[in-house]
């Protein structure tokens, strides 16, 4: 028979009082127990002397018997000295979940987007304005390419209906 040392709930709503009790691990929480232990009130401030209230020796007798304490009863044999309880580790005890690391990571990547955005607005905003240059005179060479054409002949693609001597320009 599998026996354990377990919190059985009594008191009322909103009022919990808790008994340590040696149970039938089959049995319902609050059902039948096998002895009683104990008491835990909740109710009262951390410190005082009634909030835990503990049978030493049952409690090694039982454990010796192969009794196996819950978590919290595990804690409460501990504070007594009846029993050492091994330190858990809980290396993701404290940060968050998968989906919440995604959410985190690619809340970062857009504000670095923007930050770079921003930074590359502000750069060019605050860039000094390039001197403008003067309008290059046109050399020998580019004389010379240009000697065929006349000035009065439009160009290639300009529009061939508007009339070149302008005189519609007076009206």
């Amino acid at each position: 028979m599998a026996v354990s040392i377990r919190l059985s709930r009594g008191g009322a709503k909103k009022r919990p009082y808790y008994k340590i009790v040696v149970a039938d691990a089959r049995t319902g929480r609050d059902g039948k127990f096998i002895e009683r232990i104990g008491s835990y009130n909740p109710m009262l401030p951390k410190d005082s002397e009634e909030r835990v209230k503990l049978d030493a020796d049952r409690a090694r007798h039982w454990l010796s018997v192969g009794a196996q304490p819950t978590d919290r009863v595990a804690r409460f044999l501990d504070a007594a000295g009846v029993r050492e309880r091994a330190a858990r580790s809980n290396p993701n005890k404290g940060k968050p979940g998968e989906k919440a690391t995604e959410r985190a990571e690619e809340r970062a990547a857009r504000e670095a987007e923007l930050a770079e955005a921003a930074a590359a607005a502000e750069a060019e905003a605050n860039a000094p304005a390039p001197e403008p240059t003067p309008a290059e005179e046109p050399t020998p060479a580019d004389e010379a390419s240009n000697e065929g054409q006349s000035t009065s002949e439009p160009a290639e693609g300009a529009d061939e209906a508007a009339p070149a001597d302008g005189a519609d320009k007076a009206e």
